[in-house]
């Protein structure tokens, strides 16, 4: 694996840790101006926001189904290697996102 795709890991977790985080406490302030709970809307909308979260991180539908094509179509399987530890490690910026949030608000998620 050469050192850009390494980066595009780190990209890629930080970035579905920010989308998550920062979506679920910008959208609590909308709650609290509404006069409805903040921390309770916060780990709502943290829950709903997860798969917008992987799908930001990885850069949209449409790049990971034509790097899938290409490794299946194509016979590049590290295509499709790549594209799968990006996928993961965007699900690992969404799980370490969720257990900020828990551990920030106090509340567990069922």
């Amino acid at each position: 694996m050469d050192d850009r795709f390494v980066v595009s890991l780190f990209h890629c977790f930080f970035i579905a840790f920010g989308v998550l985080t920062g979506g679920a406490i910008i959208g609590s302030i909308g709650a609290f101006a509404a006069g409805e709970p903040p921390i309770t809307w916060m780990m709502r909308t943290a829950k709903s926001l997860r798969i917008w979260a992987i799908v930001a991180a990885i850069g949209g539908t449409f790049d990971a189904i034509s790097n899938f094509e290409k490794g299946i179509f194509e016979g590049s399987t590290i295509d499709v290697f790549k594209q799968i530890l990006l996928i993961v490690t965007a699900m690992g910026g969404v799980k370490s996102a969720m257990l900020f949030l828990e551990w920030f608000s106090q509340e567990e998620l069922t």
